[in-house]
């Protein structure tokens, strides 16, 4: 796949061969799911809790006598029945993650970069970092591209460009080799460092035989 890089100033610069293996498969929406669903299962704290009629805190006396009173039998005030009591099967501490096989994740992430390659919501651009770490300076790179949510693949962990785009609404950064799928697919544009752009087709490729 052929894509035109562009200079910080939105200026085509030359074309960039793209590995078909990363960025030209088939879509496949089921492990996009499945990686999305995962990493917000992983996001959980699952810290939710309840007590149930045995941990609630008070009498084991029966409220009233059993007969006579024309109420409805009660044994104590701790039923789930009374305001008060305990809850029926309420929510417990739980660990919501899971984990998901190595080549989902990975033909999960081809799949999202495939789609927005395919789609034109993918645009690389020249390496460029922002020294200064000032949000004016990544903001006047930035408004070349639009102001749409927008996800910046960088080619390796830039705290400086990072720092720049902490005050910038809808936009966030990702490193090549750590990608997201729930980030990358609603975003409505990536924007791709040409060395990131590289980077990728050895970091996901199928030496070792693995599915596409």
């Amino acid at each position: 796949m052929e894509k035109k890089v562009f200079s910080i100033d939105g200026k085509e610069l030359r074309t960039i061969t793209l590995d078909d293996n990363v960025f030209g498969l088939p879509v496949n929406e089921d492990v996009v799911y499945y990686a999305i669903n995962n990493e917000l299962a992983n996001k959980r704290v699952g810290t939710a809790c309840t007590k149930d009629r045995s941990e609630v805190h008070g009498s084991n006396a029966k409220p009233y006598k059993q007969k006579g009173t024309g109420n409805a039998r009660r044994g104590d005030k701790k039923s789930p029945l009374t305001r008060g009591g305990g809850v029926i099967f309420g929510p417990k501490p739980r660990d919501f993650s899971f984990t998901l096989p190595k080549k989902v994740k990975r033909l999960a992430m081809k799949s999202i970069l495939s789609e927005k390659a395919q789609n034109d919501r993918l645009t690389i651009i020249e390496d460029f970092t922002v020294a200064s770490g000032k949000t004016k300076d990544l903001a006047s790179i930035l408004a070349h591209f639009g102001d749409e949510r927008t996800v910046i693949v960088l080619k390796d962990d830039d705290a400086m460009i990072k720092r720049a785009g902490n005050n910038i609404p809808n936009v966030s950064f990702l490193s090549y080799n750590r990608l997201r799928a729930h980030d990358l697919f609603y975003a409505r544009k990536v924007l791709m460092l040409e060395t990131a752009a590289k980077n990728l087709a050895d970091f996901y490729s199928d030496k070792d035989g693995e599915a596409k």
